[in-house]
């Protein structure tokens, strides 16, 4: 399925009915007064979550969303029907602001949420309301008031605790693979991965046992310059910006002119040029694929620059053995768990 994560759409909530006017014709009441009934109310266009979904592709083939219109009123006292909500499902995470104004009207954030984006119009009272002791057969009614219209602009934000980050090519999606059940797609060449990947990692023997888990997202690889929108930078930062923590990944890349403290500095800078609320978050750096023998003999060294230069403490993993695998997620765990807590909501 084709990951779509912003997408625009016009939306007109349902016009009210007219209301009626009519008057009552029964035998023996000559003059049997005012009838006409109000119109019905015209239906909203709802967006509301659903966990199912993880993509607004669905959306891009409806770029019009409009309630239906309310009935217009009747005789006899007879009230016009109120006109169906439209109801569109959207994934949880999705953002919805206004594309004239870049309001900001809603954010669904849990499963079943649901935000009115076009109300529907307010249904014409029929001429029953208008008579007086002067007027006793008034031939006027309202027209229903047209629905609200408006152009919005949905944008997707993956909902995760943790963000993967790290150049193309340092092993996220196979460490995603390794600590969750996620299949992701692996292969030993750059931009593998071109959509978030969520995986939901067990730890404390997973909730069947009493512990719990954590849902982390394989952030696309980033490359110097994404703060500026350089390899669709933006697109991939913004699922960041919900994250309670970051691990990054370095690892020695030997194909290419790159050292782990030049790509974390670079990642650094990026993430503070992006938001600099991003660059305070709590964060684990470790390198990665230790089961290369020229990372491991590496790593004595890295570790101490690492701690000189940034004051981080840089750990070791390797995805293919599994070795620091079990302490990378334990200190993951501890991060998130503080995180809730405080009760902190998600960042926006």
């Amino acid at each position: 399925m084709r990951f779509v994560d912003e997408v625009i759409i016009d939306v007109a909530g349902g016009d009210g009915g007219r209301g009626a006017v009519a008057f009552r014709r029964e035998k023996y009441i000559p003059f049997g007064g005012p009838s006409g009934g109000d119109g019905g109310r015209g239906g909203d266009v709802i967006l509301t979550g659903d966990e199912g979904l993880s993509t607004l592709l669905d959306l891009t083939y409806n770029r019009r969303i409009e309630g239906e219109r309310g009935e217009h009123g009747l005789g006899k006292d007879c009230y016009g029907k109120g006109g169906e909500d439209r109801v569109m499902r959207v994934p949880v995470g999705t953002q919805i602001f206004d594309a004239s104004t870049c309001e900001f009207i809603g954010d669904v954030t849990t499963h079943g949420q649901k935000v009115v984006v076009a109300r529907g119009g307010r249904g014409g009272m029929g001429n029953i309301h208008f008579a007086t002791s002067t007027d006793r057969a008034p031939r006027r009614a309202e027209p229903g008031q047209p629905g609200e219209q408006r152009v919005i602009r949905l944008e997707l934000k993956v909902l995760a605790d943790v963000g993967l980050l790290g150049f193309p090519n340092v092993g996220k999606s196979t460490f995603v693979a390794t600590v969750s059940a996620a299949r992701c797609k692996i292969a030993d060449y750059p931009f593998t991965t071109l959509t978030p990947q969520l995986g939901v990692v067990e730890y404390g023997g997973g909730r069947r046992h009493g512990g719990s888990s954590f849902v982390i997202a394989d952030i696309p690889g980033l490359i110097r310059g994404a703060s500026d929108g350089h390899g669709l930078g933006h697109r991939f930062l913004r699922h960041v910006e919900r994250t309670r923590a970051l691990l990054h990944l370095v690892t020695l890349d030997h194909a290419e002119d790159r050292d782990p403290i030049g790509d974390y500095r670079a990642l650094r800078h990026e993430l503070a040029m992006f938001d600099p609320e991003l660059a305070q978050r709590p964060e684990l750096v470790f390198l990665s694929k230790a089961d290369d023998p020229s990372v491991r003999d590496a790593y004595p060294k890295l570790k101490e620059a690492f701690a000189s230069e940034f004051g981080v403490e840089l750990g070791l993993v390797s995805s293919a053995t599994r070795a620091g695998v079990k302490e990378l997620i334990d200190a993951l765990a501890l991060i998130v768990e503080a995180a809730r807590k405080s009760k902190e909501p998600l960042p926006t």
